[in-house]
Formats: structure tokens, sequence, C-alpha cells
């Protein structure tokens, strides 16, 4: 646990690998810079940081994150999303599909998420650059139930066999929007959506973190089904183990939303899983998302992550830069392509 006397600000963490509790801050105040250092710090060492009663409206919740990066502002969002304000995505559960591509939320779940893995992911991990980070913020949240889990994917890397990390290190896997999704018989609207809509990336299976120098275990369950250059033979069962191995529980922290609780995750190091245990409950679940612009990833051996289809970078690093958590790169900037349909 730390303490910054000047400020009251306390980091306690709540697991051993990730996650850390932040505590006397308003989020929604005039942050001094050494607060906005100190909580900076804290998502770098543990990953996810959590805060309890906060007053975020959607304008503080965007200006809260500016002060770590430039906020994504997507081409679709969900209809819940506020139309004044592009940096926010609103999910609500039971707004999600609602209808759309003939099928409601708890079939598109269960087509999606039709192994115990499969629901793991980063943000929006299909893209070229994904987000450095994500802020999410609750407004309604079941009595119980709609917990959120995270895993720190640097442990899980360190935690392989040395002989097994030098076999990874030189690896790289096709992350695409919608792999592993089970279609439905005969015409599948959502299907066809995909096609529409392709987004792929040949990633680095391990990538260095900007930032801490860290050598991340690049998996999730969402998007990645091939390690290119194995046969799906070879790749499945490797891509099962490394996934196991990054959801192990030692690596993962649980959180219990309230109304007024913050996350907010490096999500260049972090998967995690969405809840799937509220669908049952008559009662809605909102959270508001502001994500981060964040880098091309980057290999051990320093090769980056190249697009193979519907993605492009959002902007540059320089020779070494990073966009980070610090501020935004202030290179030229790219034109900004649709987003991922993926909540």
């Amino acid at each position: 646990m730390t303490t910054d006397r000047d400020t009251q600000v306390e980091v306690k963490p709540v697991a051993g690998h990730i996650g850390a509790e932040i505590t006397g801050v308003d989020l929604a105040g005039d942050l001094d810079d050494t607060v906005v250092a100190g909580i900076r710090a804290a998502v770098l060492r543990w990953k996810v940081v959590f805060f309890r009663g906060q007053r975020l409206d959607h304008s503080s919740h965007v200006a809260f994150a500016r002060r770590f990066g430039e906020p994504v502002r997507l081409g679709r969002r969900g209809s819940a999303s506020p139309p004044d304000f592009p940096e926010v995505e609103t999910t609500a559960d039971r707004l999600e599909l609602g209808g759309r591509y003939g099928m409601d939320h708890d079939e598109w779940l269960r087509r999606r998420r039709h192994s115990l893995l499969r629901g793991w992911h980063c943000d929006h991990g299909a893209r070229v650059d994904p987000p450095a980070a994500t802020i999410l913020r609750a407004e309604d949240v079941p009595p119980y139930g709609g917990d959120t889990t995270w895993s720190n994917l640097a442990a899980a890397y360190a935690g392989l066999s040395a002989p097994l990390r030098d076999f990874v290190d030189g690896l790289r896997a096709e992350h695409r929007l919608g792999v592993g999704y089970q279609p439905r018989p005969g015409d599948d609207a959502y299907v066809r959506h995909l096609l529409d809509r392709q987004i792929a990336t040949d990633h680095p299976l391990v990538r260095v973190h900007p930032e801490t120098g860290e050598r991340v275990l690049f998996v999730n369950g969402y998007y990645v089904e091939q390690i290119l250059g194995l046969s799906r033979m070879e790749s499945a069962p490797l891509l099962e183990m490394l996934l196991g191995q990054a959801t192990r529980p030692e690596y993962t922290v649980r959180f219990r939303w309230e109304p007024g609780s913050v996350a907010f995750w490096d999500n260049r190091a972090t998967i995690h899983l969405a809840p799937s245990d509220t669908t049952h409950l008559d009662h809605p679940r909102v959270m508001h998302r502001v994500m981060l612009a964040g880098e091309v990833p980057v290999g051990v051996d320093g090769k980056p992550s190249a697009p193979i289809v519907g993605s492009e970078p959002q902007r540059r690093c320089g020779p070494g830069g990073s966009a980070g958590l610090s501020r935004p790169w202030p290179g030229p900037r790219c034109r900004r392509p649709p987003a991922s349909p993926h909540r």
C-alpha cells in the first residue's frame, strides 16, 4: 500500500499480481499533476485500478481521460451511446443487439462464447493499433452479479518456462474480428455483417510493452484462432495452453461493481472477461467507457504488427516513442477508419 501524504491518495493492492483500489481522489475534480502521475504509475504497475463512489458524467469522464492520452472517437457505437459525446460508448446489455441480426443478446453471447475461454479479450484487439487503455464507469448495475475479471498478461508470460518463452517470443498470430463465432443455420445476418467489415492484423504473440519494457503474452480468446506459420492442428492446442496460462486464477482479479465505480486498465497488458451471469436478471446494467488511443504493438524482435485488412494506425509514434498513458504523441495523425463493432 502506498500513500501520498500531501494529497491523501492511497493505492491499495487487492490481488497478488493485478489490481489496486485507489482512494482519496475525486476524478471529476481538477486533479493535480502529481495525482495524475500517481494514477498513471499505479495503472502501469497493477494493470487495472479501481475507484468507488465517483460522480463522473460524460463530460468529466472525457476530461479525466484526456489527462492520460487521446480519447478514441468510434465511427460506430451502440444505440445507447450519448450522441453529443463521440468519445463515450455506452454498453446497456439489454440494448446491445436488441433484435439486430435476427437474434437477441442471449443468443449472440451463446454463439460467441461457446467455450470457457472464448470471452476473454482486450478491447479492439483485431486493430493494428489497439487502444492503450480503457476507463469504464458504472451507472446502473444489478444488486448482485455482473462482475468483471481481468488478467495480467505480463505475469502470465513471466510464469511460462524459459524454453517455452524462447519459443513463443518468435511467433506471430492473426487477430481477426469474429473468429470462433458459431453461425446460425441457413442465412446468418451477423456473418454477413462480419464479412462486410472484416478487421484483421498480424500481431506478435509476445509484445514488448512500450512504457514498462515488460514482455506481454499477447493472446486472447475473442480474436485469436491461428498462429501464423503453424498448421491448425499445431496452432489450436498451443493457443489453448497459452490462453489457459493467461487466465490462471493467480494472475486475475475480479471486481464487484457499484453505481459510481470506475475501472481504469492498461489494455496492452491485460485481457478481461465481461460478465454473462446477468442476462436472466430483471435489472439493467449500464456502463460507459472511454478508450485511449494506442500504438502499433512491437514484438521481441522489434517487428511491429502489420494490418491484414480493415484497419490502419490512427496516429504515429516516433522512433522509440509511445502515445501511451502519458500524453498524445504530437506527430501527424492518420485518417480514422471505422471502428470495430465489437463491444
